[in-house]
Formats: C-alpha cells, structure tokens, sequence
C-alpha cells in the first residue's frame, strides 16, 4: 500500500501573485493604456476581499480583459508568454517550506502535481527551486474539478490519498467525495478536513 499526495500548483506550490500581474502585463500588450492600471487595482480589491465575482487571480485579468475586447487568441497568447516566465526568480516562488516537506516524505509516498495549467514554465519552475525530483507525475490541462476525480480515482486504489490546493471546488472537493483527505492552503486557510 503507497500513499499519495496530489498538489495542485498556481496559489499551492507557486505562490504569491507575481504569475498573475505577469498575466496581466502580457495582456495589456493587446488592451488600451488603462487596461494594466484597472487590472492591477482590480486584483488588488479582489485579494483584500472588497468584491467576490472573481475565482482567481486569473480570472480577474481574463475576464477585464474579454470586457475590454481582447479576443479569445490574443488572450491565449498572452496567458502562454506569462507562463514562459514562471522559471525566473521573477515573478514567481515556490510556497515556503515546499522544499523542506517534500524531502521529509517517506520514499513510498507518491506525489503527483496536477494543474489546469498548461506544461509551459512549469518543469523549468519546479527545477530552479529545487524541487522537480521530489515530484512523481505531472498531469497538465487537469480539467479540474471533474479532471481530478480520475487522478484520485487511480491514487486510492492504492492507499490513502492527500490532495493539497487553495481551491476548495477544483482541488479539495472531488477528492473529498472519494474519500481522500484534503489540506486547503493559501492566504485565506490553512485547514485540512477528511
């Protein structure tokens, strides 16, 4: 019996939300000259909890920028080219303490990263913070919530199962349902349930 642990990455190994103004700049390439002030103030407003139409980060800068006319291509190449940055110190970091809890896993624990990102960014991240080797399998383009039910599906055959994200619909939820035990992180919790 092996246990497993599956994190999500953006907001739970990646944190901070230096992904998301790198987002938000790329696509303020395509957008008139106020587009990056409105953007940066709206997420702003969002982290602090002062408006809730938003899921994420992410989707504060996609969705002023649908508002604004940026077409879906435009909007598509603006997310890759952030993406492409996340190797680099800037504007991205590892969560703190990341590196200290996956080398103190036992070596029969499975840990598996399973994003709705694309794979652009994300081995060239996980290697520069020292932590690519500690990670088992990659599953990209999740399709999270329903993507993660075939993940857990698959891990709990196998033993207990830990899914680790700062989402409680796309990455506590599902995994829940099955069973498995979950660890909400992030700025607003730090609680897990079974």
């Amino acid at each position: 019996m092996a246990s497993t642990i599956v994190f999500d990455f953006d907001g739970t190994v990646v944190v901070g939300n230096g992904p998301v103004l790198a987002y938000a700049r790329q696509m303020a390439r395509y957008a008139d000259d106020a587009f990056l002030e409105r953007t940066i103030a709206t997420i702003e407003a969002f982290e602090a909890g002062q408006t809730d139409r938003f899921r994420d980060g992410y989707d504060v800068v996609g969705t002023l920028a649908a508002e604004a006319g940026i077409g879906s291509d435009d909007r598509q190449r603006a997310y890759f080219a952030s993406r492409a940055q996340l190797g680099s110190a800037e504007p991205a970091a590892a969560a703190p303490g990341l590196k200290e809890i996956l080398e103190q896993l036992p070596d029969a624990t499975r840990v598996v990263l399973a994003t709705n990102a694309p794979e652009a960014g994300v081995v060239s991240a996980l290697g520069g913070w020292g932590v690519l080797d500690h990670f088992d399998e990659f599953v990209y383009d999740t399709g999270k919530p329903a993507g993660l039910t075939p993940i857990v599906e698959r891990a709990i055959a196998d033993g207990p199962v830990l899914s680790v994200g700062d989402i409680v619909e796309n990455d506590l939820a599902p995994a829940a349902e099955l069973g498995a035990d979950t660890a909400l992180v992030g700025a607003t919790a730090a609680t897990s349930t079974s």
